[in-house]
C-alpha cells in the first residue's frame, strides 16, 4: 500500500452525480403561511459513499407572509442527515459499514481501511477511526452539545419536529434507525434493529419523549412500527408523511412499466434502417441542401447538460401496513 501524505489531501470528484434535497415542510409552523424557496443553499458538499461519490445540496425554504415573526428564518433539508451527518463527507452508508465490521465482523480499522479503498473510497486508517466513534456518538443518544442545539431550536420555533428514517445498507440485513430534529437537521440518536417493533421502539424514544420542549409534528415513512411510536409517544402532535419516500414509492412502478416500455421500443424498432448522417432535400431545378443530424430522441434546443441519476444510498425499504 502506498504511502499516503500526513495532511489531508485535496479531494474532488467532478464526474458525481448531483443530488438536491428539497426542505420537506410545506407550511410555516409559526402562522401556517406557504412556504417558499429561499434560494440559498445552505449545504453543498461532495459525499462519498458505499455506491460512489455524490455531490449533495440542500435547498432552504422561509415563510411566505410578509408579516410573519419569523419571516426570515429558514427552513433546512433535513433530508440531507440522511445521507450525511452534518460536517461530515462520507454517507451514513459508511458509518454503518464501518461499524458493523468493527463489532460483529471484528476487523481491524486498518482492514476496514483497505476495505473501504478496494470500493473506491478514499480514507486513512485515522479517519476510519473517527467515522467509528461517531458511529457509536449516534448509537450513544443525546449529547450535551445536542441537548443545547435543540433548546435553541425550541425556543427559536417553539418547539421541535420529531423525525425517523429506518436506513438499511446495501449488503446487511440489520436496519438503522436514526432520529432527528427536522427543523435543525439535527441528528440525535441512532439504534440497530431487525424490523423493530413498536414497543421497542417506543422504549427507545423514553428519554427523548421527556424532554421539556413541545413537539409541533413528527415526520415519518409509511413504516406501521415508526407510525405507531410515533403516535404513541407524542399523541398530540400532527403527523406527516415524508414526501421524499411517498413520491418515490408512486414512481416505482411507473419505472418498471417506463423500462419494459423502452425494451418493447428497442425490439421493435431495431430492425429498422440507420438514420444517415446527411439528408439531401432536393426541389425542382435547385441543388440540394444539407439538413444537420440530430440525435434520435432529441428535439433541436433539448439540453444535454443534466448529469447521471443519483445511484441509492440504500436499497428501498418497503413499509410492511402502508404503501408510500
Amino acid at each position: 500500500m502506498s504511502k499516503q501524505p500526513r495532511h489531508r489531501p485535496e479531494r474532488s470528484f467532478p464526474e458525481a452525480p448531483r443530488l438536491i434535497v428539497e426542505c420537506e415542510l410545506e407550511r410555516c409552523v409559526h402562522c401556517g403561511a406557504p412556504l417558499v424557496p429561499s434560494g440559498t443553499w445552505p449545504v453543498r458538499k461532495q459525499v462519498q459513499t458505499l455506491a460512489g461519490p455524490l455531490f449533495v445540496a440542500g435547498k432552504s425554504k422561509q415563510c411566505s407572509n410578509a408579516e410573519c415573526a419569523h419571516a426570515s428564518q429558514h427552513y433546512h433539508a433535513s433530508g440531507v442527515v440522511r445521507i450525511s451527518l452534518p460536517h461530515s463527507t462520507y454517507g451514513l452508508d459508511v458509518l454503518t459499514f464501518i461499524g458493523w465490521q468493527h463489532e460483529p465482523e471484528h476487523r481491524q480499522l486498518v482492514e476496514i481501511q483497505g476495505q473501504l479503498n478496494a470500493r473506491g473510497i478514499l480514507v486513512c486508517e485515522r479517519n476510519v477511526g473517527r467515522l467509528y466513534r461517531q458511529f457509536l456518538a449516534l448509537l450513544g443518544g443525546l449529547t450535551a452539545e445536542t441537548a443545547q442545539q435543540l433548546a435553541e431550536t425550541a425556543e427559536r420555533h417553539g418547539g421541535l419536529i420529531w423525525g425517523i428514517d429506518a436506513l438499511q445498507p446495501e449488503g446487511h440485513g440489520t436496519l438503522l434507525y436514526v432520529l432527528y430534529e427536522v427543523l435543525s437537521g439535527t441528528p440525535v440518536a441512532g439504534i440497530q434493529l431487525e424490523h423493530a417493533t413498536c414497543e421497542e421502539l417506543v422504549e427507545w424514544l423514553q428519554p427523548y419523549q421527556a424532554l421539556p420542549h413541545q413537539v409541533l409534528a413528527t415526520l415519518s415513512d409509511g413504516e406501521e412500527a415508526i407510525m405507531a411510536a410515533l403516535a404513541q409517544c407524542w399523541p398530540e402532535a400532527p403527523r406527516q408523511r415524508c414526501q421524499e419516500h411517498f413520491l418515490a414509492n408512486l414512481a416505482e412502478p411507473v419505472l418498471d412499466v417506463d423500462g419494459r416500455l423502452r425494451q418493447q421500443m428497442r425490439a421493435d424498432l431495431g430492425g429498422l434502417p440507420a438514420v444517415p448522417e446527411v439528408a439531401l432535400s432536393q426541389s425542382a431545378g435547385a441543388p440540394g441542401r444539407a439538413v444537420p443530424e440530430v440525435a434520435l430522441g432529441q428535439s433541436a434546443g433539448a439540453s444535454s447538460g443534466a448529469g447521471p441519476a443519483a445511484p441509492p444510498l440504500f436499497r428501498r425499504r418497503q413499509p410492511r401496513a402502508l404503501a408510500s
